[in-house]
């Protein structure tokens, strides 16, 4: 198995370059030899080395440092370690900084280099392996990105398929953070109109006067600051597939406005005089039951069945244990990735942590959680400590005291405290509170909270 990772020394001292080559070559590795930069590079270039010896101070142009970024920008996986009689801190430093994994000082120990090449190439094979169990676990268990084992997810997936051609309306029902939005999309994307607009829109994000021109466009002048005739989502989504996040929270006249779109596929803009005609698609999604929410007279009836066409309904994470170690995986991948940061994964006892943690907000707080530990992590995987702040025992009695105040205002203080921490960011006061973006924005208006 050794053959298969090739290994290239270089260095302008024959005696050196040669004895190392030898060493190696005992150890049973593939070793090539070149004795300066120009020369290591273009067989860099041939071959896809996994380690790469380069001695610091060469003569003819290019010195250790150029020579390992020139192999880098050609072959990025390789691992690059550098050589030099002349150790200083300033030389180490920025070796490591330009991208060296390891520092030797000459003369060099065959032994330390066996087992620094055996170490390496040990890391080298379980990331190989790791890259393989992904791609596996990506076809297995992937779909429009959304990840999953649990059967009841699966017959939703397969359920997407089923209607992705339809035009029929539906409605997806879900807490904060479930992925309604992902199943939205894979419902597009998994039908005929795959290639024209996907277009979402959070109902609760905006008033009603910004949400009416945002969803059907507004004419010239039709208010202040209208300086010419703009498209609404509606439009923007012709062919295609509109998607009201939070539709629950839209107002009666709005809700009127939303009625007779769908039954007649047209609309006036803002302050216009000429219907729109549109073919779009329209999914839903609401964290409410809306079928509360029309016994209390809050939400049409008529509306509410011609969204309710096809309801799907997707179970909170709690529910979908098995999805965790899948979904925590993902995220370390891409979020590492994102950050820069070398996190190769997850241990076994932080999984423990994970699964047995109730997820009020969801897929959407298990992402934030996994960032948070890789942005702390001081490892190259992340362990039951990196969540240790998630294991929060049983609270005394006496540890703090509730005013005698109405549960409404408890959360009202809750949220303008979080929202003073972060400095008004309603993004990250939403994740400190554990709930979603859009959820938060409906309690700072139904408790006239400013921001």
């Amino acid at each position: 198995m050794k053959k298969n990772w090739p290994i290239l020394v270089v260095d302008d001292e024959d005696v050196m370059c040669e004895s190392m080559a030898a060493w190696l070559r005992e150890d049973g590795y593939r070793v090539d030899t070149a004795s300066n930069g120009q020369k290591a590079v273009e067989l860099a270039r041939a071959a896809d080395y996994a380690i790469c010896f380069v001695d610091l101070k060469m003569p003819g142009g290019m010195d250790g440092i150029e020579t390992m970024m020139e192999i880098h920008r050609v072959r990025p996986e390789a691992s690059i370690i550098i050589i030099t009689a002349y150790a200083t801190v300033d030389t180490a430093i920025q070796a490591m900084k330009e991208g060296a994994q390891e520092y030797i000082v000459k003369p060099c120990n065959p032994q330390e280099i066996s087992m620094l090449v055996s170490r390496i190439l040990k890391l080298k094979k379980l990331q190989s392996e790791n890259a393989i169990l992904r791609k596996k676990l990506t076809r297995q268990y992937r779909h429009h990105d959304i990840i999953t084992k649990n059967p009841r997810m699966e017959e939703i997936l397969a359920l997407t398929q089923d209607i992705a051609s339809l035009r029929s309306t539906a409605l997806i029902r879900g807490e904060s953070g479930t992925g309604k939005e992902l199943v939205a999309r894979a419902i597009h994307f998994s039908g005929s109109r795959a290639e024209k607009p996907f277009v979402a829109v959070s109902c609760a994000a905006l008033t009603e006067t910004l949400l009416e021109s945002e969803l059907f466009g507004y004419e010239k002048g039709s208010f202040t600051g209208a300086n010419g005739q703009a498209k609404g989502k509606f439009e923007l989504a012709d062919g295609g597939t509109i998607f009201l996040d939070e539709i629950g929270d839209i107002s009666a006249k709005l809700q009127a406005d939303l009625l007779r779109v769908l039954q007649e596929r047209r609309f006036y803009r803002v302050g216009g005089n000429e219907e729109v005609e549109v073919d779009v698609r329209v999914i839903a999604a609401t964290n409410k039951n809306l079928a509360e929410e029309v016994q209390q007279g809050r939400f049409r009836e008529d509306l509410y069945y011609r969204l309710n066409v096809i309801e799907i309904k997707l179970p909170p994470l709690r529910e979908r244990r098995e999805d965790i170690p899948l979904l925590a995986e993902h995220f370390v991948q891409r979020i590492s990735s994102e950050l820069g940061k070398d996190v190769g994964g997850i241990s076994g006892e932080a999984l423990k942590v994970l699964i047995a943690h109730d997820w009020p907000g969801n897929v959407r707080e298990l992402e934030n959680v996994i960032e948070r530990a890789i942005v702390t992590c001081r490892n190259g995987m992340l362990d039951e400590a990196d969540f240790s702040w998630l294991q929060r025992g049983p609270i005394r009695s006496d540890a703090w005291e509730i005013p005698d105040v109405p549960l409404g205002e408890l959360e009202r203080r809750a949220i303008v405290a979080a929202l003073e921490r972060k400095h008004g960011n309603v993004k990250e006061a939403s994740t400190a509170l554990g709930i979603d973006r859009s959820t938060l924005y409906d309690k700072l208006k139904r408790y006239e909270i400013s921001h």
